[in-house]
């Protein structure tokens, strides 16, 4: 445990590799879990997880068995089902995300309208592209597929391919136009 902190009931289950430089708080983490570089703040973790390098866990978040939370990723009062993986750059914040769900890296679960917290909730077996906003209160159905770059403000029915985003437009010649003008 080089350069951890382990504070208050912290319970730490057999069989895990914590550290270097972690801080864990109030939390219980099951047998066989790997955290590196990262903060839990009482949560409880179960088995075979690995968290980090440079995860935040915050309060009241559970973590299921057999989970895979990586780097710069940030969980808030959340409950993430068996075998999902939230891998990178996601803020998973007042949700529950299902079994076997992927999140894409810098998906994020848009909980606050600057008033109230809303909750996300996405079922089991879900791709979430990179870069998607899932703006709360949404539900996500099982097996759907989310496209990279969309958001998300209506729920997604079972099965479907929710695709939430402008096309592509080219404005051809608009750099040189600019220029020409003295605009750029």
């Amino acid at each position: 445990l080089p350069g951890c902190v382990i504070e208050g009931k912290t319970k730490i289950g057999s069989d895990c590799e914590i550290g270097p430089n972690c801080r864990i708080v109030d939390s219980e983490i099951g047998d066989g879990c790997s955290v590196t570089y990262s903060v839990i703040l009482s949560s409880k973790i179960g088995n075979n997880v690995k968290i980090g390098p440079f995860a935040h866990i915050r309060p009241e978040t559970v973590i299921q068995s057999n989970v895979k939370i990586g780097d710069f990723v940030e969980i808030k009062k959340s409950i993430i089902d068996e075998g999902s993986k939230v891998p990178h750059l996601t803020y998973v914040g007042d949700a529950e995300v299902g079994k076997n769900v992927n999140m894409g890296c810098g998906s994020i679960t848009v909980n606050y309208d600057g008033k109230q917290k809303y909750k996300t909730v996405i079922g089991d077996n879900v791709f979430v592209g990179c870069n998607v906003n899932l703006v709360a209160p949404v539900k996500i159905g099982n097996n759907a597929y989310i496209a990279a770059g969309s958001t998300i403000t209506e729920n997604v029915p079972e099965g479907a391919l929710a695709i939430a985003r402008n096309r592509q437009t080219n404005k051809e010649g608009w750099v040189q136009e600019r220029i020409k003008k003295g605009r750029l």
